[in-house]
C-alpha cells in the first residue's frame, strides 16, 4: 500500500535518524579534484622537490626507500617500501634517497604531464626507488574547521598495527596501475587517490593519537553524534542545550568536550557550518538567495545576507556572480 503524504514526511523518531557521514560531507564541501604526478622511477643519488602551494599531496612508497622533508619540520620522516603519506594542506616538500642528495626542482609540466607517457626517470645509477605521487586542488577555500585541524603529515606504514588490509590492497593496486600502460589507468589511479586520501583520514583518526582538534573528533561518539546532527539539519535551531540532550550530555560537559575536540564552540561551529554549506550553495546550486538563506537555517534574506558578508567579506549574491565568473574563465 502506497504511504500516506504524513508517514512520507513525518520526521523519524530520534532513534531511527540517519547519521551523516561528517567527513563526506567536509570533503564534499570542498570540491577535491585529484591531479596524478605519476609514476617516479628514481636511482641513487636522487631528490625531488615538488612545488608548494595550499593543494593536498599524497605519496605511496612503491619500492625501496626516501626521506621526505617538509618545509617548518624539523627532521625528516622516513618512508619504506607500501607506506602511504599525506600532507593535507600541502606546501613545499622534498623526497631524498639520503641526506644531501641533490635535488630536481620539478616544473609545472612535470607534475601535470599525462601518465600514459610513462614513469619520470630521475637520479644516477645506484639503487632503485620506485614512488607514486599526486595531489588534491581544493575547489574552493577550505573553511572547514575540522579538515583545518588535521596534522601537517599524516604517515601511513604498511607495517602499522592501524593499517586496514583494504587499505594495503588499494595502495598495492595502485602501485600496480602506476606500472601499467593499459587504457584508463590515469582515471583508475585518480580514483584510488581519493580513496587513500579518505584511508589516511579514517586511519589517523582511529589511531587516536591526535594533538590538536580537528577531524579526531569523529572518534569520540557523543560529539561525532553532535557534529552529524548539525551536518544533517544545519538548520534546525540548534542551542548548546539541545544538542547535549540529544547527546545524553550535561550542558556543561557537553560544551567543554566539544570545544576541546572540534576547536570552538558547539554554536560558533554551527554558524561557520552554515556559511560553508551558503557557500556551496551558491557556487553549485540554482536556489535563490532566499532558499540558501532558509535551507541554511537564516529566517530571511536580509539576516542571512548580514550573516555572509561578515564571514566571507563580501555579499551572497556578489560572491555568487565572483564563481560564476572564475567558471567562465576556465
Amino acid at each position: 500500500m502506497a504511504s500516506s503524504p504524513k508517514e512520507l514526511t513525518d520526521r523519524p523518531s530520534p532513534g531511527d535518524e540517519p547519521i551523516t557521514d561528517v567527513l563526506a560531507d567536509v570533503l564534499d564541501t570542498m570540491r577535491l579534484t585529484t591531479l596524478m604526478h605519476g609514476r617516479f622511477d628514481l636511482y641513487a643519488p636522487w631528490g625531488i622537490q615538488f612545488p608548494g602551494g595550499p593543494a593536498a599531496h599524497i605519496v605511496v612508497i612503491a619500492r625501496g626507500g626516501a626521506r621526505l622533508e617538509v618545509e617548518g619540520i624539523e627532521g625528516a620522516i622516513v618512508l619504506s617500501a607500501g607506506d602511504l603519506v599525506l600532507l593535507p594542506h600541502g606546501g613545499g616538500h622534498t623526497l631524498r634517497d639520503a641526506e644531501g642528495s641533490p635535488l630536481h626542482i620539478l616544473g609545472k609540466g612535470e607534475c601535470q604531464r599525462s601518465h600514459g607517457r610513462g614513469p619520470i626517470r630521475l637520479g644516477g645509477s645506484g639503487a632503485r626507488t620506485a614512488l607514486v605521487a599526486g595531489s588534491f586542488r581544493l575547489g574552493a577555500a577550505p573553511r572547514t574547521l575540522l579538515f583545518e585541524g588535521l596534522p601537517r603529515v599524516i604517515q601511513v606504514a604498511a607495517d602499522s598495527p592501524e593499517t586496514s588490509p583494504s587499505l594495503t590492497a588499494i595502495v598495492q593496486l595502485l602501485i600496480s596501475e602506476s606500472a601499467s600502460s593499459s587504457p584508463g589507468a590515469t582515471v583508475i589511479m585518480s580514483r584510488l587517490a581519493d580513496i587513500l586520501l579518505v584511508q589516511a583520514i579514517r586511519t589517523h583518526i582511529a589511531a587516536g593519537q591526535c594533538r590538536e582538534h580537528g577531524l579526531c573528533a569523529l572518534a569520540d561518539p557523543q560529539i561525532r553524534k553532535a557534529l552529524s546532527l548539525i551536518h544533517e539539519r544545519p538548520a534546525e535551531p540548534w542551542t548548546v542545550e539541545s544538542l547535549a540532550t540529544a547527546v545524553a550530555l550535561s550542558r556543561s560537559g557537553f560544551a567543554a568536550r566539544f570545544s576541546a575536540l572540534v576547536g570552538e564552540p558547539p554554536l560558533e561551529y554551527l554558524a561557520r557550518w552554515r556559511m560553508t554549506k551558503a557557500a556551496q550553495f551558491l557556487r553549485e546550486s540554482e536556489l535563490s538567495l532566499s532558499e540558501v538563506a532558509v535551507t541554511v537555517g537564516y529566517q530571511n534574506e536580509a539576516s542571512f545576507n548580514r550573516a555572509f558578508k561578515r564571514w566571507e567579506g563580501i555579499a551572497p549574491g556578489a560572491y555568487r556572480r565572483q564563481n560564476e565568473r572564475t567558471r567562465a574563465l576556465g
